[in-house]
């Protein structure tokens, strides 16, 4: 008998539906606004759990499953998250995240348009650990990213960011600090939230070589269903 729960059979093909590369090694999946990818104090089932449930599952798994977790998404953030399915594959993702040979791109929807098209942002970030939220002082540790208006609609600029650092929140305090918060974040000055309960940031590729394997790897996330007049 399996150690971890059975998924009904709409959860099971929703999970199936949204791996977007999976391995002997790795597996990257199309994470959804709300959903957390650890444990934490929340007590909610983490998608580290979800997936290991569903492994053992389909592949008819009666003992332990390895999910290890090399980075994480914020719970309002949606779009691609990796995961490793071999504690040497973790190991070594690990190594890659920190010497920044894992490129990650994200998509952010703000309601003000950036004074630039395309700029490149270097700001000291301070995080408050008990408010959960990062603020921009002379004594934070260095914040850099780079970002490029890459659409208009009617009422929102869609930014694409490349990540130079990986500080808390940093996308969310940089874009707000330069007058940009992103759609549906109040904690960082939007007017409004998201239906969903979400932010409008996205997680939308990741490239790397892989840890094993050494091919490239290079998976995009579909864009959400709510972001509506966006193209992917």
């Amino acid at each position: 008998m399996s150690v971890y729960r059975t998924l009904p059979e709409s959860e099971f093909q929703d999970i199936a539906s949204r791996i977007l590369l999976e391995d002997n090694h790795l597996l990257i999946f199309n994470k959804r606004t709300g959903e957390i990818v650890q444990g934490d104090k929340t007590g909610d089932e983490p998608l580290s759990e979800t997936l290991k449930a569903f492994i053992a599952q389909r592949d008819g798994k009666p003992g332990q499953v390895f999910m290890g977790v090399p980075h994480r998404l914020d719970r309002p953030v949606s779009g691609v998250v990796l995961f490793a399915k071999t504690s040497k594959a973790l190991e070594r993702l690990n190594e890659m995240l920190r010497k920044g040979e894992i490129h990650k791109t994200y998509w952010a929807l703000t309601a003000n348009k950036p004074d630039k098209e395309s700029d490149t942002l270097i700001d000291n970030l301070v995080r408050n650990e008990a408010q959960n939220k990062s603020y921009v002082a002379k004594n934070g540790k260095e914040a850099k990213l780079h970002y490029t208006l890459i659409q208009t609609t009617d009422r929102y600029f869609l930014l694409e960011i490349q990540l130079f650092t990986g500080r808390h929140h940093q996308i969310r305090c940089q874009l707000s600090h330069m007058g940009c918060p992103i759609k549906g974040d109040l904690k960082y000055g939007a007017k409004r939230s998201n239906p969903d309960g979400g932010i409008s940031l996205l997680a939308r590729r990741i490239q790397f070589i892989h840890p094993v394997k050494k091919t490239e790897v290079d998976v995009t996330a579909p864009v959400p269903e709510t972001w509506k007049g966006i193209e992917g």
